[in-house]
């Protein structure tokens, strides 16, 4: 680094012969490099030129939070099992350059900019606060739930041991047991951030303090269901946690549609804000709800329902009463679930009906001649 830092400021030449892969590792570096990345993204997501000395000091802040989450002793086990033989950092950056570490970044700002209210905030706050929140994010602790372990000994005596694992890929969203009020807020409040990225936890474990209030939808469109809520009302709160404005599964549908029509957006922008605009070119009508609240096309993404019930539980028979309920309860405020609106009318409709009654259902929204 001092040497690098001499030659930078003309005091130190080059020695040595150079290497035959430079100009191969300068376009990684240049490709995939995560400051590099992180310089892009906010100058794409705030407008502004790269010149500007506070989005270099906030690239760097995203930098050293990567560097964080690769010496990780998980993501180092990962990554150079992968590639042993080279050099760890030649395969970090093999790594970014794989997994298009721009395109995660681009679409991770698009959203914390609004989320975070930052749309009309100068850009040395913008881009420090979007800094700090990459960094936390990537650089989240290692969470240490306990496991127990049951046994049974030859005599019938029951005995529960109690283990303390690692856990970086799935985490409990909860008070933690111990420490002071306040800091398992600030843990609680960390967990909750990091699943809302592209960053890990992926699986978030969470009893019904998750259910309502909060949430989840930035990178989540499945919601398993270990017990079922006694009501339809508590059914839709849950699901609704990843069904919000330009939830996941709306993403994934927009990025598919402009793949299948070969759609490029503008270059030196953001993406994501022309993506949505040329979605919205799908539909003859211009509307609030669609494509930023719901986008459905074909073979796409949509909110995943995972129950899964024991056979011959009480589970097992509540679940298609709790799915017609909810059907009904959607239709009060016209946005039933096809399925389940569907599976409902098969139910109390005799089949010869079905035809009649789609007819006097059916909302003719075209206007009168």
């Amino acid at each position: 680094m001092t040497y690098a830092n001499e030659y930078a400021f003309g005091k130190a030449k080059p020695e040595g012969r150079v290497p035959d892969d430079l100009p191969a590792l300068l376009a990684l570096v240049a490709l995939a490099g995560p400051a590099t990345c992180g310089l892009r993204a906010l100058a794409y997501t705030l407008s502004v030129p790269f010149i500007d000395p506070n989005l270099r000091h906030s690239a760097g802040r995203i930098a050293w939070g990567f560097r964080s989450l690769f010496n990780t002793p998980e993501v180092v086990a990962l990554v150079r099992g992968m590639n042993g033989a080279e050099p760890y950092w030649r395969r970090v950056l093999e790594y970014c350059a794989a997994g298009c570490l721009q395109s995660v970044l681009d679409e991770y700002m698009h959203l914390l900019v609004e989320s975070e209210g930052l749309i009309d905030t100068p850009t040395a706050s913008a881009s420090k606060e979007l800094a700090d929140r990459v960094a936390s994010v990537a650089g989240l602790r290692t969470a240490t739930p306990g496991v127990d372990w049951v046994r049974v000994s030859a005599s019938g005596r029951l005995t529960i041991d109690n283990q303390r694992a690692r856990a970086r890929f799935a985490m409990r969203y909860g008070d933690e047991r111990g420490g002071e009020r306040e800091e398992a807020q600030l843990r609680k409040e960390a967990v909750r951030a990091a699943f809302n990225s592209p960053f890990w936890p992926f699986i978030l474990a969470t009893t019904s303090i998750g259910q309502e209030g909060l949430d989840f939808h930035p990178y989540c469109h499945a919601v398993v269901h270990w017990n079922l809520p006694s009501n339809p009302v508590d059914l839709e709160q849950r699901e609704g946690r990843v069904h919000r404005y330009k939830g996941h599964a709306v993403r994934k549908n927009v990025a598919s549609l402009a793949s299948k029509n070969a759609y490029a957006p503008a270059s030196r922008a953001n993406p994501w804000p022309s993506l949505f605009k040329n979605a919205e070119k799908h539909f003859d009508q211009k509307s609030e709800i669609v494509p930023y609240w719901v986008f459905p096309i074909d073979d796409g993404a949509y909110i995943e329902r995972h129950v899964p019930t024991l056979p011959l539980s009480r589970e097992a028979a509540r679940l298609p009463a709790l799915r017609h309920s909810l059907a009904v309860y959607r239709m009060v405020f016209g946005q039933p679930r096809q399925e389940d609106l569907l599976e409902h009318l098969k139910r109390t409709v005799p089949e010869q009906e079905l035809a009649r009654i789609a007819g006097e259902i059916c909302i003719d929204l075209e206007p009168r001649s």
